[in-house]
């Protein structure tokens, strides 16, 4: 049996104490990289309550039910973060990479605790794809968060839609690496393929900025 909490408490206290000393900039980074890890805790718990609340087995749980779970409890720390300390507006992407980071992070270490290292290859596909996709989700969602809470008249609605994007790119990787053949194989790029395309789009959008 895997005890996740104690591998949380394992990790994050040595980041925890570290606070005391670092500051400005990489002190907020590590605290919402420890709360990632905190969320990946809580969302395991959350999307197997319901798991065994509707019967269902793994692969419908994850295609319906932790893509669900996992976004939703990712978003509620960056709501808390913008909502009680109004932070700039470069800033709410940074904090929501970082939970992003810490939920990806925590997630690969109770992989390799349950499966072991020994798999190189494996293990390399699933910090490409997996550890891409919170990535992506985190990206997404920041910079869109950024954008919304600047117009008030479309704040809730649009961060419905965020949250519902996100939703549905974590649902759709989670559908293409159960399936087999070039489906997984497509699954496994999706993150890393979505995330240069959004860069490339962004830098895109800044050149032409420039040049007008």
């Amino acid at each position: 049996m895997m005890y996740i909490e104690n591998i949380f408490i394992c990790i994050s206290i040595p980041l925890l104490l570290s606070l005391i000393f670092i500051q400005g900039e990489a002190r907020k980074y590590t605290l919402f990289v420890c709360i990632g890890m905190g969320i990946c805790v809580l969302s395991a718990y959350v999307s197997s309550f319901f798991m065994n609340y509707y019967g269902v087995d793994t692969i419908e749980a994850s295609i319906e039910i932790t893509p669900v779970c996992e976004e939703v409890m990712k978003l509620f720390p960056l709501l808390f973060y913008i909502l009680i300390f109004e932070p700039q507006r470069d800033q709410i992407p940074r904090v929501a990479i970082a939970i992003s980071v810490g939920f990806a992070t925590f997630e690969n270490v109770c992989y390799l605790t349950e499966n072991g290292a020994a798999d190189f290859d494996l293990l390399l596909i699933r910090g490409i794809s997996t550890g891409a996709l919170h990535i992506l989700c985190g990206i997404f969602i920041g910079f869109g968060l950024a954008y919304i809470f600047r117009q008030r008249a479309i704040a809730i609605t649009g961060m419905v839609g965020l949250l519902g994007a996100c939703g549905v790119f974590h649902a759709i990787f989670n559908l293409l690496i159960s399936a087999d053949g070039i489906w997984r194989w497509m699954g496994y790029l999706f993150p890393s393929g979505m995330i240069i395309v959004l860069v490339s789009g962004w830098h895109l959008m800044v050149k032409l900025n420039h040049m007008k």
